[in-house]
């Protein structure tokens, strides 16, 4: 098993900037990836970005040049910076972790932006 805890959430002005964090702990040493995903109200939920243990990294047009995902291994943590936020931006944001064909997420956490 796998436990995450995101933080890092909360109301921000559109062109402002947000880091979420996320900690990973259990079974972290067989998690393949980790990222980010989020669902905004009355929508399916979207992958956000991704990171392998490799340092690949993957994101969604829409977030690309804006935001940027990272890991601290050390910390068995993943982060994601979010940059020139918009509106279209305000959802609740997962984090994932894959573990060999289990996905595992934490609780999630609010990002509103508005002004």
């Amino acid at each position: 098993q796998v436990q995450l805890v995101e933080s890092g959430g909360g109301l921000v002005q559109p062109g402002g900037s947000l880091r979420l964090s996320c900690a990973a702990s259990g079974s972290i040493f067989t998690i393949t990836s980790m990222g980010w995903y989020r669902q905004a109200l009355g929508k399916q939920r979207e992958l956000v970005a991704t990171i392998t243990n490799g340092g690949s990294t993957n994101y969604a047009d829409s977030v690309k040049g804006r935001f940027t995902i990272s890991r601290e291994n050390a910390k068995n943590a993943v982060y994601l910076q979010m940059n020139s936020l918009k509106p279209e931006d305000t959802a609740v944001y997962y984090c994932n972790a894959k573990r060999f064909a289990t996905n595992y997420w934490g609780q999630g956490t609010l990002v509103s932006v508005s002004s």
